[in-house]
């Protein structure tokens, strides 16, 4: 991926997942499950076709998950979300700059 705003959230959503993992699945590595979800996200940002004009997932027009995986996403970023800030700030305030363009 050549786009650095696609790598940053790329590397946001690992974060999210890391954070969710250790608590709900224990162990200092992500799960196969949540190593599985990381991929998948890897593969649809990849194949992104807005790629240069992408917002934040949440706010896109077009929805390239499958609903079971946009769904382990978005349980995922309720959790880690708030938890953002205290693990890794910098990405944090990134995002929410993100969000608002």
């Amino acid at each position: 991926m050549e786009n650095s705003r696609l790598n940053r959230e790329l590397k946001t959503v690992k974060s999210m997942i890391s954070i969710y993992c250790r608590k709900h699945h224990g162990g200092k590595k992500p799960c196969d499950e949540c190593r599985e979800l990381t991929a998948y996200a890897a593969q649809r940002l990849e194949k992104c076709p807005l790629k240069e004009e992408k917002p934040t997932c949440a706010r896109c027009t077009v929805h390239c998950y499958k609903p079971e995986m946009r769904e382990k996403v978005r349980v995922i970023m309720r959790y880690s979300g708030p938890r953002m800030i205290y693990k890794h700030p910098i990405q944090a305030i990134l995002h929410l700059i993100d969000s608002r363009k």
